[in-house]
């Protein structure tokens, strides 16, 4: 294994008075594509929440490259190298395709080549060039979810946390998005991500991370996480399908 680009420990949180994060521990290895599994309720989302600096946890500690950044604001993330793209259409739908990639720049350096930066987004994603002037609005839903990616991508993040990529795509576009985060690893780029499809996002993963209640109960690699008769059970007898973080 990798040495862990993200160590999260001992994680415990939640909304008001309910925990949801109950003692969450785990590593993500650097260069790697991990999928976070689990019911409904696992604490999933919420982890993701709380790495970005978007849950204020009681206990615990979070580390990046070995650097301890709890309680780190969200804009520090971005600024260590970390990139969240959320569940869901976070997009501006009146703006043009472009200018909802050059949104992405907010936080970028002033010495920063914006310019340039957005050309490369565009180079990597031929859908958005092609469809560069028109409004978000009139993408699909698969391009909107590539567009997402492509904003978070411009700050060349070295660890991307992604949640539900596929969810409402076409099997056609869910390919592409999976072949987006190969891509992504195959440049150096950690990649986190929950997926409700569990079998399809295990096969492109090298580790596979079964959260239950709030606590890690499965770490390991991502074939034998398919192997294992408990998570087939569980989640790959279509268990999964649906399943909301």
């Amino acid at each position: 294994m990798n040495d862990p680009i993200l160590e999260v420990e001992t994680l415990v949180g939640g909304y008001g008075k309910m925990t949801i994060l109950n003692g969450t521990s785990f590593k993500a290895p650097t260069g790697s594509i991990t999928t976070v599994i689990g019911p409904n309720g696992a604490g999933k989302s919420t982890v993701f929440k709380a790495i970005f600096g978007l849950l204020k946890l009681r206990s615990g500690r979070i580390l990046l490259e070995g650097r301890d950044v709890t309680g780190a604001t969200p804009r520090q993330l971005i600024n260590a190298g970390v990139c969240y793209v959320p569940q869901g259409r976070n997009i501006f739908p009146q703006l043009s395709v472009r200018h909802n990639i050059e949104l992405g720049l907010v936080a970028a350096p002033r010495s920063a080549d914006k310019s340039a930066r957005v050309e490369a987004a565009l180079d990597r994603f031929p859908v958005l060039r092609a469809k560069a002037s028109r409004q978000a609005s009139t993408l699909s839903g698969g391009e909107q979810k590539q567009l997402e990616i492509a904003r978070g991508l411009l700050l060349d993040p070295k660890l991307v946390l992604i949640d539900e990529p596929s969810i409402g795509l076409s099997p056609l576009m869910v390919q592409q998005t999976f072949d987006i985060l190969k891509d992504l690893r195959a440049r150096g780029v950690s990649v986190l991500m929950i997926e409700q499809n569990a079998r399809s996002a295990l096969e492109i993963s090298d580790y596979g991370l079964v959260l239950e209640l709030g606590r890690t109960r499965i770490f390991d690699r991502a074939e034998k996480v398919l192997g294992d008769p408990r998570v087939a059970q569980l989640f790959l007898g279509g268990a999964l399908e649906g399943d909301a973080a």
